[in-house]
């Protein structure tokens, strides 16, 4: 029985993204969502600015982003740029690249997908890796303030992944 070895050292980028403190990652994100939250109840616009932007230019924010749309369904389906993270040299680099300033999205690559009925297409838009994750860090900033001023007795209200986790803890 032979089994497969990597060759040479494994990079620093590799290291660094098999180093992430996953638990501490999602504590600090969720302290400064819960804290964006409770900024939104007392009506400081001020300071809920201040922490969104605290958020979306952290690092904790950041990998959890990456983390996000690299791990699900539709990690390897690339956009325009032909372009996936499936290395963790990949992964880590997506992260210190994930910058808000100079920051332009690209065109979404149009692919067609048949509908229920077979025998008509219907175009889906995917967009690259880059602003999957750039929507996914924003979106980290914008949940709680939905959360917040959402209408808690509207029964076809949108259900946010962050809800759900919320009652699970």
């Amino acid at each position: 029985m032979t089994t497969a070895q990597a060759v040479g050292a494994v990079s620093r980028d590799a290291t660094e993204w098999y180093a992430v403190d996953w638990p501490t990652i999602h504590r600090n994100v969720r302290r400064l969502q819960v804290r964006i939250a409770q900024a939104t109840k007392e009506g400081n616009w001020g300071k809920v600015r201040a922490l969104q932007r605290l958020l979306t230019h952290s690092y904790s924010g950041k990998v959890l982003a990456v983390r996000r749309v690299t791990e699900n369904n539709g990690k390897k389906t690339p956009g325009v740029d032909k372009e996936i993270w499936d290395t963790p040299e990949m992964k880590t680099q997506a992260v210190h690249a994930l910058k808000c300033r100079g920051y332009q999205p690209q065109p979404l690559r149009r692919v067609y997908i048949p509908k229920s009925d077979g025998r008509t297409m219907r175009p889906l838009g995917i967009p690259t890796m880059k602003d999957r994750a750039m929507q996914a860090l924003y979106l980290l900033a914008l949940d709680p303030i939905v959360e917040t001023t959402a209408d808690n007795n509207s029964y076809g209200s949108w259900v946010s992944p962050a809800a759900v986790l919320r009652r699970c803890d």
